[in-house]
């Protein structure tokens, strides 16, 4: 009998470990299911590189082949909401941070100068590629990070292994920009007058949500975001240096607010428009007007080199016209190889 019992008992508490075995391996099924399901961009990572702690998104296998994705202003990381995860099924790994003055990215100290000329926020990128041990990316962007993505593939060519850029070839020249423009041209940059002024200052600082949503709706007119889309990326914009980051960018592009001298040698090359010599594809849309065919700049490209033209797109071509975006990178990805 007590034989038996003890029997009886050691099936029982085998069947018990097999259970809790089985209950663990389902939880741990689990949690590695909720892991790989979860959005990234609910999860932002953050490291220090150059002068920033950088907050990014990050999807994709970490041995797959880089791809960083820039945004402009007034804009963020959402831009890429579908990008990233159609490349991350395609086995890249897409690195997609907030620039300076924007989401969850930081100044390490105080001190710093909110610095927001062209050169910076490339040297922005440089820094976070070094800490995340990435030697050479595929860069894409619009607006200020198609810009951006001139600047690293222009200067630093050695670390894009491909460009993709909305709007084209961004790199400024203060110079030229002082030349004026015919009165429709000059309209359209009616904000940068506007950041010229210390009114224009408060005024974007007190209004800031609703301002950068009517640029929204100035830069794409067809596209009929909700409230829930533009909110998403709006809270970037609470970043308490974005106010300082944003004037100064478009006050320095107009002269009015000088740079670190540390970048001056940087700026004469950018200023002297270096040519792109790494695989590109330009990309415009209908808020290119009159520029859409790229005629003005497809001699800055003397790599591989297309050029797209979207119609019936805005400004925001990422989020727009998503999976033009993702064919664009994929397609220069394979000029490169």
């Amino acid at each position: 009998m007590s034989i038996q019992l003890n029997y009886s008992r050691g099936l029982l508490l085998s069947a018990k470990a097999i259970v809790i075995a089985a209950v663990s391996l389902l939880m741990t099924g689990s949690a590695h299911a909720q892991t790989d399901t979860a959005n990234p961009f609910d999860h932002i990572k953050q490291i220090k590189a150059g002068v920033l702690n950088v907050g990014y998104a990050e999807f994709g296998p970490a041995d797959g082949p880089a791809v960083i994705l820039l945004h402009g202003w007034p804009y963020d990381i959402h831009s890429y909401e579908q990008v990233a995860p159609l490349l991350a099924a395609k086995g890249y790994r897409v690195i997609v941070p907030y620039l300076r003055g924007y989401g969850t990215t930081r100044f390490l100290s105080d001190k710093t100068f909110r610095n927001g000329q062209q050169s910076v926020v490339a040297v922005d990128i440089i820094a976070l590629m070094d800490a995340l041990k990435i030697q050479k990316a595929i860069i894409g962007g619009f607006d200020w990070g198609a810009r951006t993505a001139d600047i690293i593939a222009a200067i630093w060519p050695e670390r894009c292994k491909g460009l993709v850029a909305v709007s084209g070839y961004l790199i400024g020249n203060r110079e030229t920009i002082q030349k004026p423009l015919p009165p429709k041209a000059e309209l359209g940059w009616w904000y940068q007058y506007y950041f010229a002024t210390e009114r224009g200052r408060k005024g974007y600082d007190i209004n800031r949500h609703d301002f950068n949503k009517l640029i929204w709706q100035i830069a794409s007119p067809k596209w009929n975001f909700d409230d829930a889309t533009y909110d998403r990326s709006a809270a970037s914009f609470d970043n308490p240096d974005h106010v300082s980051i944003v004037i100064h960018n478009y006050r320095w592009r107009l002269s009015l607010a000088k740079g670190e001298p540390k970048y001056d040698e940087l700026e004469k090359k950018l200023a002297a428009g270096p040519v792109i010599t790494v695989p590109s594809i330009t990309i415009s849309s209908d808020f290119d007007g009159a520029a859409a065919d790229g005629a003005a700049y497809a001699k800055k490209f003397t790599g591989k080199y297309a050029h797209k033209i979207l119609n019936g797109i805005g400004h925001n071509v990422p989020e727009e016209a998503p999976q033009d975006f993702v064919n664009a990178i994929i397609e220069v990805d394979g000029y490169a190889k």
